[in-house]
């Protein structure tokens, strides 16, 4: 099976009960969540395609599987994950000013910032009612690690200078926390005992990603001052060109793209990023499974 086969798998699995809980919201939050979701256009007219990769459903079903239980049985919680990252998105979009999403406005620029906002409360509203209540302590902790690492990551953009080792950490809050919570409630969901395991194999992948992820998004970044695990990496590399670049602040994000290459910074990130992938196995020991290995591949890149 390939990773794509998976993804397909978990959509065909999850979306008649996905498509039952946005019909639980009010007419208008539900036509914005159906437009973001890609469902339909602004108009509610009906799509195909443009939906999101449904990674974190696909991994709380593999978690599910790899503690062999039924992924009929962790539905719910698949779901849950979807509608609190759409949450999450919803609200990044808003905080960041970001007009685009999966290739289209961003939900907030075509129906209003206090529409979009109000969207995404509706949707953790009803993640919250889907996963019972050792899953609304699990996804509660990950919601309070998100939005630590929001505001930490927020108050960098001021700092003259931040450590590798907090940068790390804002990652493995802002991105990691979701997955590792996706992956606990499929082992949750699928009668494990120790679930924590397969919470520190989900922020692991989450790391692994945002290292990736940040090296492609490296250009945008750098335009908006954010400081990015590569660029914090770059930075603390002690070469002549992380000095280059810690003068240069005001330089045009390209030639500063180019200061980060030759830091070696690149190279950093795609190593760490495989690192991150192994511990997360490590940590789950013989519970590693070839579906969760296809889908800590997509996690790097590594799509096949």
């Amino acid at each position: 099976m390939t990773v794509r086969e998976v993804l397909h798998a978990t959509r065909e699995l999850i979306e008649p009960a996905h498509r039952a809980a946005i019909d639980r919201l009010s007419p208008e939050l539900r036509h914005v969540a159906g437009y973001h979701i890609g469902w339909w256009d602004e108009q509610g007219h009906e799509l195909l395609g443009g939906q999101g990769r449904f990674v974190r459903p696909a991994l709380t079903l593999a978690c599910t599987r790899a503690v062999g239980g039924q992924a009929a049985d962790a539905v719910p919680m698949a779901v849950a994950t979807e509608l609190v990252n759409d949450f999450s998105l919803l609200h990044d979009d808003v905080i960041g000013g970001d007009d685009v999403r999966r290739m289209r406005p961003a939900a907030w620029t075509v129906f209003g910032l206090s529409e979009a906002l109000l969207t995404g409360d509706a949707l953790l509203a009803v993640a919250m009612s889907l996963v019972g209540p050792p899953g609304v302590r699990i996804l509660a902790d990950a919601l309070l690690d998100l939005c630590h690492g929001q505001a930490t990551d927020m108050a960098f953009v001021n700092r003259p200078s931040v450590s590798l080792s907090e940068a790390m950490t804002v990652a493995g809050n802002k991105t990691g926390a979701l997955l590792g919570a996706a992956c606990e409630l499929g082992a949750l969901a699928g009668g494990a005992c120790d679930t924590k395991v397969f919470r520190e194999f989900g922020t692991r992948l989450g790391l692994a990603f945002r290292l990736t992820d940040d090296l492609r998004s490296l250009l945008p970044d750098l335009a908006c001052r954010r400081k990015s695990l590569p660029v914090v990496a770059a930075l603390e590399s002690g070469t002549p060109a992380a000095a280059r670049l810690a003068e240069s602040p005001d330089a045009d994000p390209e030639t500063q793209a180019d200061l980060v290459e030759q830091t070696g910074a690149r190279q950093w990130a795609l190593r760490e990023a495989d690192r991150q992938v192994e511990l997360a196995f490590a940590a789950l020991g013989h519970g590693a499974t070839p579906e969760l290995r296809l889908l800590a591949n997509l996690s790097v890149g590594r799509e096949r």
